[in-house]
């Protein structure tokens, strides 16, 4: 089994010779819920790409965790980056949709207000909706054992997603009704590619008109139709089989 991965502020500078502690919130879970002992094997990261590998050398209290790394993988920026814009779904489904993508490889998620989404993200609440999806990128990051965690951007507009989808190397709306199928479509080796999920109502038609303003066209996944929660995550495993990056 691999090691457990810890989150730390910063690894910048960290090389051999370092002895590293880990407290606060992450050092309580690994010393007092973990319960790791000295000789065990761990892995922090700052969640950007860098890491630090080693050993438990003791621990301190019921929440300080002092390592002694021995080796420093990196994990470079993936090309193509995936963004995957979602949809706020009800209840805790985008904690869901959140967690399952992050496990498969999603590069950023961006929440979206669309049209007919029953969910909607308005002051205090919609803060502390994003401070979980957020939360929740983080803890499956660590879960799945990645160095390089995804960004949860604030909640965008259509407009904004246009502009977004305007701007990547190629653009998609998840779409059952989709002349094509996302599984042909030609894709870029490198670059940004941006999936647009609708929400359990599906995207309005002027929704779709914006987006294909913007170069998205609409393509389908299979001959089920997924749920909201689901269709990122099915869809960014399809892309990063296709791109090569899961080779």
């Amino acid at each position: 089994m691999t090691a457990p991965v810890f989150v730390v502020d910063s690894l910048e500078g960290v090389g051999p010779g370092a002895v590293l502690t880990l407290d606060g919130p992450e050092g309580r879970h690994a010393v007092s819920v973990r319960r790791l002992q000295s000789g065990e094997d761990v892995v922090l990261t700052d969640g950007r790409g860098r890491g630090a590998a080693g050993v438990v050398l003791r621990t301190e209290g019921k929440d300080r965790l002092i390592v002694e790394p021995s080796e420093f993988p990196t994990e470079p920026e993936p090309t193509p980056r995936i963004t995957v814009v979602q949809a706020l779904p009800k209840g805790d489904r985008g904690e869901l949709a959140v967690e399952t993508m992050t496990e498969t490889g999603v590069d950023a998620v961006v929440p979206w207000a669309a049209a007919r989404c029953i969910t909607q993200w308005k002051g205090e609440r919609g803060a502390k909706a994003l401070a979980k999806w957020r939360a929740t990128a983080r803890e499956a990051g660590k879960q799945s054992r990645r160095l390089r965690f995804p960004e949860v951007a604030d909640a965008a507009t259509t407009q904004q997603v246009a502009s977004l989808l305007a701007e990547a190397d190629f653009a998609a709306v998840l779409h059952e009704e989709g002349a094509e199928p996302l599984a042909t479509a030609e894709l870029p080796a490198e670059g940004s590619i941006v999936l647009v999920v609708g929400p359990e109502g599906g995207v309005s038609p002027e929704e779709l008109a914006a987006f294909a303003e913007a170069g998205a066209k609409p393509y389908r996944l299979g001959r089920s139709v997924l749920r909201t929660s689901t269709a990122g995550t099915a869809a960014a495993a399809l892309l990063l089989g296709r791109t090569g990056r899961w080779s």
